[in-house]
């Protein structure tokens, strides 16, 4: 196990204004981000350039992933007024992408599908050019629930992988939910949607661990992938096993983008929404022959 941190994974401190008007914004809304809820290394740069990734259905996650920041637990009843709260914010940051997240709640009996509906339809309501991307949870694998978020006609349908199937028991995660995130892809494809998914490396897999993962993403029809590396969270957390150089960040994103992915962004700190507009553009100028407007 390598525990020293290379020089590349250091971060900058926040210092510019819009780094923390936007974080009075939040708290003012009482908005949760998964920047925040998952230590994300980028919240300085992207605070900074008023964007965040809001996370709905409170902080408090019903699942125990062994790789996760967020606070785990009994989560508090739902909140009526979130939708609007994260709408009042996508309109007062005037955001044209919004990316929307959630703690798992598998104590919902549509694992918070209702709520992410909603808060589509709120931002549509403010801010009808707003384009939003939600990254969901697996809902267990429920048809009906993953068809009410798509119904709401978000741009991109994000579903993680999180890391290849041999490495989930080291994750906290059985491998049959490996299979079940598949399907989740694999159905919305098939409901027409943009999908888009996202590995952590860096937690003991191999070399054809990550190509079968590729490929497997590929036979589900997933047009957009992220890879960034794992960061231990906390002593509590588990370890990481390898620190991979931007070298092979870069040679992955090449192999990866060789399978078919119409995108890839791939770096030791790229998160899940990382430069998430910048993806979508990309199926915009792949559906339509040109770049979409800025």
């Amino acid at each position: 196990m390598n525990s020293s941190k290379p020089s590349w994974l250091k971060v900058k401190l926040p210092a510019h204004e819009n780094y923390f008007h936007l974080s009075e914004l939040l708290k003012k809304n009482k908005l949760n981000t998964i920047c925040q809820s998952a230590k994300c290394p980028n919240v300085t740069e992207c605070w900074t350039a008023r964007t965040a990734t809001f996370l709905i259905l409170g902080d408090v996650c019903t699942r125990r992933c062994a790789f996760c920041a967020v606070k785990k637990g009994q989560p508090a009843p739902l909140c009526a007024e979130e939708p609007e709260r994260v709408a009042e914010a996508v309109e007062t940051l005037g955001l044209n992408y919004a990316v929307i997240t959630s703690v798992t709640r598998d104590d919902l009996p549509d694992g918070g599908a209702s709520i992410f509906a909603a808060t589509i339809q709120a931002v549509r309501r403010r801010t009808p050019n707003t384009q939003i991307e939600v990254l969901i949870p697996d809902f267990q694998g429920q048809d009906e629930a993953l068809k009410t978020v798509l119904m709401a006609r978000p741009e991109i349908l994000n579903h993680n992988l999180e890391v290849p199937e041999a490495i989930y028991p080291a994750i906290n995660r059985p491998p049959a939910h490996y299979r079940r995130s598949l399907r989740v892809l694999e159905k919305a494809k098939e409901m027409a949607a943009t999908t888009k998914s996202g590995l952590m490396i860096g937690l003991g897999e191999n070399a054809p661990d990550i190509l079968l993962t590729f490929s497997e993403l590929r036979r589900a029809g997933c047009d957009l992938l992220t890879i960034g590396q794992y960061l231990r969270p906390s002593r509590d957390n588990a370890p990481v096993e390898k620190y991979y150089a931007p070298e092979e960040f870069l040679e992955l994103k090449n192999i990866a983008l060789d399978f078919g992915f119409r995108d890839v962004e791939a770096g030791p700190l790229v998160r899940s929404s990382y430069h998430a507009r910048k993806l979508y553009q990309t199926t915009r100028r792949d559906t339509w022959g040109h770049a979409c407007a800025t």
